[in-house]
């Protein structure tokens, strides 16, 4: 079966990113979240994805290079996403970007106060990535960037658990077809499997996210039915997953939400980036 290499430090995996920075993203969420801008929501459920997978790969010896992670933002300009000291890299082992926040920012969470009620606690949130809100949408463009970065990779790591491309997006691709670009990231493969591209679209209507799908009946129109096809099969070790999360899912259950509000994009990205072994 594929799917099973074990991950370490001597046969590391990635992680790919692809952000929409089109102007559209500082249009509100639709789905319960108002007030909120679909590039901050973003951004902030990014952020904290790489805090946390900075976490699971702290021993107590450091941080153990288990990943390799990237993000490109595609607007008015196509690359690299990191800021501070990790700007214009493509690829970033985990250590280092646990070492390297562009800055740290006090934020306030909701904690218990032990009698039943709430109290404001400042929490510190490390930020590597910053909210954009510009141009066109050049999913064309952004995939052709990471087929170039994966095959790269790829050529270095034969032998690795397949790398996983995350591409969030809130509206049609305006450069064309994104199809066979898609097609041609899918194909890209390791001794363990092909590469696997995962889809978010983020909502603009209130509406109920639809989760994990098996079938495009019931997408409402066509954009939403090529995000689907473009998205790959769930292997069977994250199928398992998103049944313990209360997901229906089939050997025909594809990696793609669409109309996803904030809390569906966070949900999306932990049963998308679970490692299926650590050693």
């Amino acid at each position: 079966m594929p799917y099973t290499a074990e991950i370490s430090r001597a046969n590391p995996s990635c992680f790919l990113f692809l952000i929409d920075q089109s102007g559209s993203m500082a249009d509100p969420f639709g789905a319960g979240e108002s007030s909120r801008r679909k590039a901050d929501g973003v951004a902030d459920a990014i952020n904290r994805l790489l805090q946390n997978l900075v976490i699971k790969c702290a021993k107590e010896e450091g941080i153990r290079d288990y990943y390799h992670v990237g993000v490109i933002g595609y607007g008015a300009h196509v690359g690299p996403a990191f800021g501070g000291s990790l700007a214009g890299r493509e690829l970033v082992p985990i250590s280092e970007i646990g070492n390297m926040p562009a800055r740290i920012e006090e934020r306030i969470k909701k904690v218990d106060d032990g009698a039943g009620g709430l109290v404001d606690q400042p929490v510190r949130f490390p930020i590597w990535f910053d909210p954009v809100a510009s141009g066109g949408t050049p999913m064309c463009q952004a995939l052709g960037v990471a087929h170039h970065i994966l095959q790269s990779w790829l050529s270095q790591h034969p032998a690795c658990f397949p790398p996983i491309v995350i591409n969030i997006t809130d509206g049609e691709a305006t450069d064309g077809d994104p199809s066979g670009p898609a097609d041609a990231i899918r194909r890209l493969s390791s001794n363990d499997g092909e590469v696997l591209l995962f889809n978010v679209h983020l909502s603009s209507q209130r509406a109920v996210p639809i989760e994990f799908p098996d079938t495009a009946v019931g997408l409402p129109d066509q954009f939403a039915q090529l995000l689907f096809r473009m998205s790959s099969l769930l292997p069977a070790y994250m199928r398992s997953i998103a049944q313990q999360e209360g997901y229906r899912v089939s050997e025909a259950t594809r990696g793609f939400v669409f109309n996803a509000d904030i809390v569906a994009v966070i949900r999306f990205l932990d049963i998308g980036t679970r490692p299926s072994d650590l050693r």
